[in-house]
């Protein structure tokens, strides 16, 4: 079917979590400090790795990287979903929602693959010690990193660009808090078979073969620090991998229910809790993670904030 003798959608109604103004207050006091914490927990390991001496490693040049991705990530549907819950018209132009999507497929797309980077930067620490700062050298991070940033081009483009140019003729109400791709699928008024397909197919290349590659990396670390004679080595080469195994569990299993389960067993509800996970929550958790469980980031959290009362006092 097309838009013929129908009106094309102009804009679409995100419909949220609930129509309850108590409720909606609530959630936007709620949501709006989340996103507090997570942008000062972010830009604080973005200010940190980039200014103490100590961390300027691969390992925290991924880091920030990661932190700098978080911020971007959550810039895309956070600000909205906060000014929706306080406005009576939830509304976002059909240009707006096609923006959106495709921002939130690039950097979501990105992070599979910095994080399989990392897990790499892991492998390469704990496997080849001695041979770390020479297989990890500047050059390479800086590759594997735009590398990390650039995939996300291709399958944000093409499941973009595929989506909006199917005809929207019918209802306009997304059933989401954000222009994701199967509550707006929903609303096509055609078949969306050969769509569905391609974004399956999409979602295992660009979710699945970075988590592979996740996979073989923490196979092979695991099995060298198996076979260490010293339960301290073997406690400190975990330590070091720790961090990132909760990161990536976190991001990997909650974008998993979302777009790896059969859709009847999805409800609207749980499909807005599962994604309000991994795009509000998990980058709140992320700096709160590699802070608590990370020695060096803490101290060099410590010597940034000496360094700048010490400034302060002398400036007195």
């Amino acid at each position: 079917m097309t838009c013929e003798n129908h009106t094309r959608i102009t804009e679409f109604v995100l419909l949220g979590f609930t129509n309850n103004p108590d409720m909606q207050v609530s959630l936007f006091v709620l949501f709006l400090a989340i996103y507090a914490v997570t942008l000062l927990g972010n830009f604080l390991i973005v200010t940190v790795t980039s200014v103490d001496p100590a961390l300027q490693t691969p390992m925290y040049f991924f880091l920030r990287n990661l932190s700098l991705l978080e911020v971007c990530f959550t810039l895309v549907m956070v600000p909205k979903m906060l000014v929706d819950l306080v406005s009576a018209r939830k509304v976002i132009s059909f240009v707006g929602c096609g923006t959106q999507m495709y921002f939130f497929f690039f950097f979501g797309s990105s992070e599979c693959f910095l994080l399989s980077m990392m897990a790499y930067d892991r492998f390469v620490a704990i496997c080849n010690p001695l041979r770390y700062s020479v297989i990890m050298n500047r050059s390479l991070c800086l590759c594997m990193a735009i590398g990390s940033w650039m995939s996300g081009v291709p399958v944000s483009m093409l499941q973009t660009a595929w989506m909006m140019a199917l005809p929207f003729c019918g209802p306009n109400a997304v059933d989401h808090f954000f222009c994701d791709g199967p509550p707006v699928l929903k609303l096509v008024t055609e078949d969306t078979t050969t769509y569905e397909m391609q974004a399956l197919a999409s979602t295992l290349l660009f979710i699945m073969f970075p988590f592979s590659l996740i996979l073989v990396s923490y196979t092979r670390i695991i099995g060298t620090i198996l076979r260490m004679p010293s339960a301290t080595g073997r406690q400190k080469a975990f330590s070091t991998c720790s961090s990132h195994l909760i990161v990536v569990s976190l991001f990997y299993g909650t974008a998993s229910l979302t777009y790896l389960r059969p859709k009847s067993t999805q409800s609207p509800e749980s499909k807005k809790l599962v994604s309000l996970s991994y795009t509000v929550i998990t980058p709140m958790l992320n700096p709160i993670i590699y802070s608590l469980r990370n020695n060096e980031v803490k101290g060099a959290v410590r010597r940034t904030f000496t360094r700048k009362v010490l400034k302060k006092l002398d400036t007195l």
